[in-house]
């Protein structure tokens, strides 16, 4: 291949084919294995992603893109930004610390145990980063060489690696800073990051990737001028070390300029999403490396590699490519070949990460030795492209005509809200401060295990039935035992919030293996929208109804929305995305319909995905937010005043669009507060809030249980921004990854400190 054309990744899954890091990770945390086991398996998945790429044809591959719980959370223990309530004393940081920040730690050492750092959406995808903490007298020191060691373990295997790097100015404007700016932060920060660029290069490093995502956003002069600042220390540090400049998920747009003139030997420019920015292969500096990211690296589609060369053949002539994935494949799937039971039809539309660096390969043998030499390759590529465009299985007269006949009376509700929450109060009759949960309830081994047999047929429908019957029940009664007012049925029949409902629609795919990460071990497989959505038959109606059926307390029907139905799926490409979110807010208008229909007087339709799905520039917010708050409405807007409509939010920050949620019009919107302080409700200090709103009053995501003070204190402050009939209680999330031991404790508090709550609150106020 010639030496101007290569291979690059920027970064691949870390989980294991066969999830063995999430194994490996919930086996030392409940304590069956020990430190060493952890590292050792880390160690395997780190050789074997290096030796895949390899095999793939990748020849510029990355170390250090590998973490066992997050590569943010990774930077800030590299740098030593540990907030001082994890007891770090300097030196080694061990796993107990490292893992405390990203969970939380159950003990004595503070009342309650210590909460973890906040958690938060990287960018507009659906990965969580930790939230770095960075005090007013914040310092900075190398405490992890985990860069430099991974590129010597890597070196001693055989292979030649670029070290990815989370640049100095992403990472801080990541961060939380009270009351400063954290760019005034850089000088500190910059000689640890120096110190790395230095070892790696005494380690024989030639490349670094230096990642800066922060290039996709608006940026003002001071964070151009913290880049000019990083880039040139970085020139002087290491000279004979190049710097690839990594941005992706958007074009440079108005940072374009500012990013031309940096002294860095190479660039990456994400095609997929920026197609727009095609004219820098002419525009920018001869000497300069172009990392191409023509494949996607966050969705399953094949790529039409014919359009693809068409495109780049006549603008890269002589210059130095690497052909790349967009950004890092830490979003996608492994291995396509895992799947054994996908439509033979479906599959052939379908490349994940493996199948991505063959197509990457074939992109660089084209421009290297002619298409001639690839084309069995492109042939297979156009034939993808014909047949599923072609498809009826794609295509659905009767889904179009539907979506078409929609109009703006269907997406609102008719009576404002005073009329409705009046109508809604008479036919619940709920105290103040109303105790509920977001929906799920522990997912146990014997929850999993009889799924698992039902799924394979060694559990008959009756037995399954009657399983999930009894878990409805034990847990319908356990809530009217501690008093939670708004009660749930506890979604064990549920696999996941989105792939319960897409097994049920139309235009919906599933995989077996298709995992990605969404923080730590959790992950999911994302649903495949492949075609138009409609929903055959009812999907909740029966279980919901049952619930119902066992309590004369207002039980809560719980949906997901059209918009996190969207975010959280691999979504075709071939329609605009606001066009299939509206397929699929009319599937679950017809189940909200019916679930009202079934005597269920509130039903939930969380959108926990909505600010994910905000564009990156502010000039594109408007667009979205017309669209997704209008597929909210027509989602719900088809019940009576009486029925209350309620919403979930977490682990987002959305105090910048909370006109747009208030525009959503839910009855009721429960949102994440616990991990902040209740810092989110800081927007409603100059929004006033027109609905009511459980802000969560514990961190889920934590094995710690909050004592009662902890969550009256939390509800004091929600109360100084929200009148007291506003106010619900409610966790920040679901609770379905946590364990009935740490659940019932914390419920049980809940509910005391929602008691406390109505006691102290005067009658003039609660009458309001």
């Amino acid at each position: 291949m010639s030496s101007n054309f290569s291979v690059a990744s920027l970064g691949t899954p870390r989980i294991g084919p066969r999830r063995e890091l999430k194994a490996a990770l919930e086996s030392y945390w409940a304590g069956r294995s020990d430190a060493t086991a952890l590292t050792e398996t880390a160690a395997g998945l780190r050789a074997a992603n290096w030796a895949r790429q390899r095999s793939r044809g990748v020849t510029v591959i990355p170390s250090n893109d590998f973490s066992l719980y997050d590569h943010v959370l990774d930077t800030s223990v590299m740098v030593g930004a540990i907030p001082e309530r994890f007891g770090w004393s300097g030196g080694r940081v061990e796993l107990e610390t490292y893992f405390a920040m990203a969970r939380g730690r159950e003990g004595q050492a503070v009342a309650g145990g210590v909460a973890a750092l906040e958690m938060t959406k990287w960018f507009d995808t659906n990965y969580h980063y930790m939230v770095p903490e960075f005090a007013p007298d914040q310092s900075f020191s190398l405490v992890s060489e985990k860069p430099i060691a991974e590129y010597l373990e890597a070196k001693v295997l055989g292979y030649e690696t670029r070290p990815v790097l989370l640049g100095p100015v992403t990472y801080l404007l990541l961060g939380k800073a009270a009351g400063m700016d954290p760019l005034t932060l850089l000088p500190g920060l910059l000689p640890v990051y120096e110190e790395v660029l230095r070892r790696l290069a005494a380690a024989g490093a030639q490349w670094v990737q230096i990642d800066e995502p922060c290039l996709a956003l608006d940026l003002d002069v001071r964070a151009h001028d913290a880049l000019r600042q990083a880039t040139a220390a970085f020139a002087r540090t290491a000279p004979g070390l190049k710097v690839m400049l990594a941005s992706y998920f958007g074009p440079f747009g108005g940072n374009e300029a500012t990013v031309l003139d940096l002294p860095v030997a190479g660039l990456h420019l994400d095609l997929v999403r920026a197609p727009e920015q095609l004219p820098l292969l002419r525009e920018a500096p001869r000497g300069l490396t172009l990392s191409l990211g023509v494949v996607d690296g966050r969705n399953i589609w094949r790529t039409d590699l014919s359009a693809v060369l068409d495109r780049l053949m006549p603008l890269v002539g002589a210059r130095k490519v690497e052909f790349a994935p967009s950004c890092s494949m830490l979003h996608v799937p492994i291995d396509l070949d895992l799947e054994t039971d996908l439509d033979p039809d479906v599959a052939a539309w379908l490349a994940f990460s493996v199948q991505k660096m063959d197509e990457l390969a074939t992109i660089a043998t084209a421009f290297a030795k002619g298409r001639e030499r690839v084309a069995d390759a492109l042939a297979a590529s156009n034939q993808a492209v014909r047949t599923r465009y072609a498809s009826a299985k794609v295509n659905d007269p009767a889904v179009r005509r539907r979506t078409a006949s929609v109009d703006a009376a269907m997406c609102r509700r008719p009576s404002p809200f005073e009329v409705r929450r009046r109508a809604q109060q008479e036919r619940l009759g709920l105290p103040l401060y109303p105790t509920t949960t977001i929906g799920s309830f522990p997912q146990t081994s014997e929850v999993r295990k009889a799924r698992s047999a039902h799924a394979k047929g060694a559990m008959s429908d009756v037995d399954y039935d009657a399983f999930i019957a009894g878990e409805i029940e034990a847990a319908v009664r356990w809530q009217e035992e501690i008093g939670i007012d708004m009660p749930v049925h506890g979604e064990f029949e549920r696999n996941d919030m989105v792939q319960y409902f897409g097994e049920q629609l139309a235009g919906y795919a599933f995989t077996r293996h298709g995992w990605v990460q969404s923080y730590g071990s959790r992950y999911v497989r994302p649903p495949i929208i492949f075609g138009d959505v409609s929903r055959p038959a009812p999907m909740t109606v029966r279980w919901s109804a049952h619930a119902q059926s066992l309590t004369r307390r207002p039980m809560k029907g719980m949906l997901t929305g059209p918009v996190t139905m969207l975010q959280w799926s691999f979504v075709r490409d071939d329609l605009p995305r606001a066009e299939v979110c509206r397929q699929i807010a009319l599937a679950l208008r017809d189940e909200v319909v019916d679930l009202e229909a079934a005597g269920l007087a509130a039903i939930q339709v969380d959108e926990p995905a909505f600010r994910e799905g905000l564009p990156l520039r502010k000039a594109d917010w408007a667009a979205y937010l017309d669209w997704a708050v209008e597929c909210f409405g027509l989602a719900t807007s088809g019940v009576a005043d009486t029925t209350q409509i309620h919403t979930h939010m977490c682990y987002s920050e959305f105090n910048d669009i909370i006109e747009s949620i208030g525009a959503m019009d839910a009855d009721v919107i429960s949102i994440e507060t616990s991990r902040s302080r209740m810092e989110l409700l800081e927007a409603f200090v100059s929004y006033r809030y027109p609905n009511e709103i459980g802000p969560g009053v514990y961190d889920i995501h934590s094995p710690r249980v909050p004592p009662v003070g902890e969550m009256v204190r939390l509800l004091q402050k929600a109360a100084q921004r929200l009148a007291p009939w506003q106010i619900w209680v409610n966790p920040d999330c679901g609770l379905k990854t946590r364990r009935w031991e740490e659940v019932r404790p914390a419920l049980l508090n809940m509910v005391a400190a929602a008691r406390r709550m109505r006691a102290a609150t005067p009658e003039t106020e609660a009458a309001e």
